[in-house]
């Protein structure tokens, strides 16, 4: 079979097209990981004048002034979630976690590290075939819709709103309660009696 020269440079410019068309479509949608830039930024972490237990503390009750169920809470970590339903047909899913780290080890002040986590469901309807017998024609099967309606994940992805994070952080100052740290008496100096209530209390013992 003779192929002229005109179609095979119609070929192989209509592949060199289609070559051009999809590393153009796959640039304009690059892999998440690719917009990942790991720049020093404040947007899931801010700084709290108070001790790990106190920030976490105020993060609990933050988030529980807001309708939030706690589901993890101790000194360092607080994990909650809470539930929407923008449509009918629709449900949408928040879950919080809470990370305080002190900048120096059981002293201030501390770092908390947040996250949000969205999830989206849609209501899927499961269609069930029922078989009814219909005399001398034997049996017909009919799909109906059963009760056995579910809710469907279709998207997760984290919160990345700088100013959703900045009112959450400003509601968990609102809440921190610092409390003073203890205060210890110098020690007496070496060599000198100790002080008049120390004596008194000393010759009080008995032998």
């Amino acid at each position: 079979m003779f192929v002229s020269p005109t179609t095979c440079r119609a070929a192989l410019c209509g592949a060199a097209a289609l070559a051009t068309l999809l590393s153009a479509c796959s640039s304009t949608h690059p892999a998440a990981f690719q917009r990942e830039e790991f720049s020093v930024s404040n947007t899931y972490s801010r700084s709290f004048d108070g001790t790990e237990a106190q920030t976490c503390e105020a993060a609990r009750r933050a988030l529980l002034s807001q309708g939030y169920v706690v589901l993890i809470a101790n000194a360092d970590l607080v994990n909650a979630r809470k539930n929407f339903q923008p449509e009918a047909d629709s449900h949408v899913q928040i879950e919080f976690r809470v990370v305080c780290t002190a900048q120096r080890k059981g002293a201030r002040p501390t770092l908390a590290f947040v996250t949000a986590l969205q999830d989206r469901y849609a209501l899927k309807k499961s269609n069930t075939a029922a078989s009814v017998g219909v005399g001398a024609i034997g049996s017909l099967s009919l799909p109906f819709t059963s009760g056995d309606d579910s809710l469907v994940k279709v998207a997760s992805e984290t919160v990345t709103s700088a100013g959703f994070y900045d009112r959450f952080f400003k509601l968990v100052a609102s809440y921190l309660v610092v409390e003073p740290d203890p205060v210890t008496p110098p020690a007496a100096p070496l060599g000198l009696p100790p002080p008049p209530a120390a004596a008194a209390s000393a010759a009080s013992q008995p032998a």
